[in-house]
């Protein structure tokens, strides 16, 4: 029984290190050019050595994003990036544009090479012509059926993998090659800058009555005519392990730590429990309840079982659903003293009650009842962001633990 990999994002070292923690099997990053993602903090190549690092040193892999469509300009250094990339020890690299995939060949022919999304296979000969040109692993088109995708393992070697997106935000476009950011504000979202359009109020115009705009749906707000809702797999594992997929994708380079902490360990926990009983296993619905403690859209199985109808798009809003905040990440712990040192990302003070989400083990509940300074000094709140203070836990607590406050 192959169970598929968990494959997770991080747009900065600190998500790096949270996705491991919380059991990513992989991790997929980027670097500050190259990248469709390239409003995200992104990697300076120190951080990524020492990510890279960090990630083998506890047994994970990491794969690094040159996913752009080039143009010639964005092809100026990409050599000498390529090499760094293979000197420090990346796994793999995910490309969409032939010509890079040439360039990598070329100068790092050992480096294992994925197929992204943006290249939209959505058939098997696709599969086994890129196969051919040297890709090891494929990310298939996010518009695929399991049947397709099962029809895709079937009619191809299996030395080919095959990964699919099992969770996040959805792109309007067909395998996220969109030109409407482009059109509107300028940005190139296949070079990295996407501004999001889609997620944009429309209001319809009439020929005949400029500048007289009517709502396309009956709600003062506007309407929201290209918001998808967010890819939500987690209930279906079963039918995906079963359809030969290789790879669990977690979307969210832009995502926040807490969020990489919350989906990858609900993903895990599932994977795990499949892993453990296949014939027994059960959907455990209170790790769908955890994703939605972290903020989401309405939640989609897109394409995986029938082409999508309206059901599959947002028009109320283009808001995440948020109802938790992430109030701060736990640095290290004094077990002696039973005192949490806390960065601070939200506000919070003393008499919140707050949860603790943790690497391992279902979440806990405590009041916070002190609330201590660096200097040891008791302090009503913590109200700045960064900030680190102490404060009494009456559990004992792994590094990169999170409390979460439910928002009144």
């Amino acid at each position: 029984m192959r169970i598929p990999e968990l494959l997770a994002p991080a747009g900065d070292l600190e998500r790096l290190k949270i996705a491991v923690a919380y059991g990513a099997d992989a991790i997929y990053i980027g670097g500050k050019r190259y990248s469709l993602r390239a409003l995200a903090d992104n990697f300076e190549w120190d951080e990524m050595r020492e990510g890279v690092e960090y990630a083998h040193r506890h047994g994970r892999r990491v794969y690094v994003t040159l996913n752009i469509f080039a143009h010639n300009e964005d092809l100026e250094g990409l050599e000498d990036y390529v090499r760094f990339l293979s000197d420090i020890g990346v796994d793999a690299v995910i490309v969409s544009d032939p010509g890079i995939l040439s360039l990598i060949k070329d100068t790092a022919p050992e480096m294992e090479i994925h197929l992204s999304t943006q290249a939209n296979t959505t058939n098997w000969r696709s599969a086994v012509f890129w196969h051919n040109q040297g890709v090891k692993r494929i990310i298939l088109a996010r518009e695929l059926s399991l049947d397709e995708i099962k029809a895709i393992r079937d009619k191809t070697p299996d030395t080919l993998e095959l990964e699919v997106f099992v969770h996040g935000a959805m792109c309007i476009s067909y395998s996220g090659r969109c030109l409407l950011s482009n059109y509107l504000a300028g940005r190139d979202s296949n070079r990295g800058e996407c501004a999001h359009p889609c997620r944009w109020k429309y209001y319809l115009m009439e020929e005949k009555r400029p500048g007289e705009y009517l709502p396309i749906m009956e709600d003062e707000r506007g309407a929201y005519i290209l918001n998808s809702k967010d890819l939500c797999m987690l209930g279906h594992i079963r039918q995906l392990v079963e359809a030969g997929v290789d790879g669990f994708k977690i979307e969210g380079r832009m995502k926040s730590s807490y969020y990489v902490a919350v989906t990858v360990k609900a993903y895990r926990h599932e994977l795990d429990r499949y892993k453990n009983d296949p014939e027994g296993y059960r959907f455990d619905l209170r790790a769908l309840e955890e994703v939605k403690k972290a903020s989401h859209r309405p939640f989609t199985t897109g394409f995986y079982f029938s082409k999508p109808s309206t059901d599959a798009q947002e028009y109320s809003s283009s808001q995440y659903i948020r109802e938790y905040d992430f109030i701060g990440l736990i640095l290290d712990y004094d077990e002696q003293r039973g005192l949490a040192l806390v960065e601070q990302r939200n506000p919070f003070k003393r008499g919140d009650k707050a949860e603790i989400l943790r690497p391992q083990g279902e979440p806990l509940s405590f009041t916070i009842e002190q609330i201590f300074d660096v200097d040891g000094q008791p302090v009503d709140s913590a109200p700045h962001p960064q900030q680190k203070v102490y404060i009494p836990v009456p559990y004992r607590l792994e590094k990169y633990s999170m409390l979460r406050r439910k928002k009144e």
